[in-house]
């Protein structure tokens, strides 16, 4: 916990706002250049510093259909480090981290080294999966390895478990709760906990079970809004992306006033919280 609240600057409440990248080069979706792509990153960054936010994620979200782990190439490597690199000169010391989709978590861990970033979210660390991509096994071992064999272990790494947009009937006996105790003896940074799929919300009673069971943070990865916000209020951190987007979908634009509105809803329940 102590390395989540340095990095961040507080223990609860942090909010995380996701930089979803138009398809880059070599994407059936793409139709602009890097520089292109990286100008439209590096302004939703400064409308989500400006606003208050705590830090940024970069993510390939727009990279449909996604590639398997072991089939994504180094164009992308390549051009995310190019960005994530100029959108950690916007957020300056705020705290910036990457996702490469899906699954790709050792050539996240390489973007942030080059970019200079803070932490990575993986998917996959701990059991197996079956996502849209195919069959995800664990990587934990082979991935801290990476991260001690590239001199990055400042880097940190949060964990979704019971990931969504996977069936996990292959660990059905196996509960959220036994997975983030499974995550936390592997050495993860912090676990994520989400909805069933992008936009949903996450069920506050795994929430709850899942942070008494660890003590490392415990991080809401999907369907967080300003109504809902006070539902997870015990959360250590709060990861949002389609919220902040006109109408609530993830594919459309940054909405200042949705972002806006959010913070001053985040800035009560931290002064509520002082004063309690």
């Amino acid at each position: 916990m102590q390395n989540f609240t340095l990095l961040f600057r507080r223990k609860v409440n942090v909010v995380l706002g996701m930089i979803h990248l138009k398809a880059l080069p070599g994407c059936p979706r793409n139709s602009l250049g890097v520089g292109e792509i990286e100008k439209a990153a590096c302004y939703e960054a400064q409308l989500y510093k400006d606003l208050g936010l705590d830090g940024v994620i970069v993510e390939n979200m727009h990279d449909v259909p996604y590639q398997h782990s072991t089939e994504v190439g180094p164009e992308v490597s390549a051009s995310m480090a190019v960005i994530c690199a100029a959108v950690k000169s916007v957020m300056g010391v705020k705290p910036v981290g990457v996702q490469v989709l899906a699954g790709a978590n050792k050539q996240a861990l390489g973007v942030a080294k080059a970019a200079g970033l803070d932490f990575i979210r993986a998917e996959g660390f701990v059991f197996s999966h079956v996502s849209d991509e195919g069959l995800m096994n664990a990587c934990a071992g082979d991935l801290l390895r990476y991260r001690k064999y590239i001199g990055a272990d400042h880097i940190q790494v949060f964990t979704d478990i019971k990931k969504k947009h996977s069936a996990h009937a292959i660990t059905s006996d196996v509960s959220i709760k036994e997975t983030s105790k499974a995550a936390e003896f592997f050495l993860s940074n912090g676990v994520i906990i989400t909805g069933g799929a992008t936009g949903q919300e996450a069920d506050v009673t795994e929430m709850k079970d899942v942070a008494e069971a660890v003590s490392i943070p415990v991080l809401i990865g999907s369907g967080v809004t300003k109504d809902n916000l006070q539902m997870y209020s015990s959360a250590n951190g709060l990861i949002v992306g389609s919220h902040f987007k006109k109408d609530g979908h993830w594919e459309n634009d940054i909405d200042p006033w949705r972002v806006h509105t959010f913070m001053e809803e985040v800035m009560r329940l931290r002064e509520s919280d002082t004063n309690s």
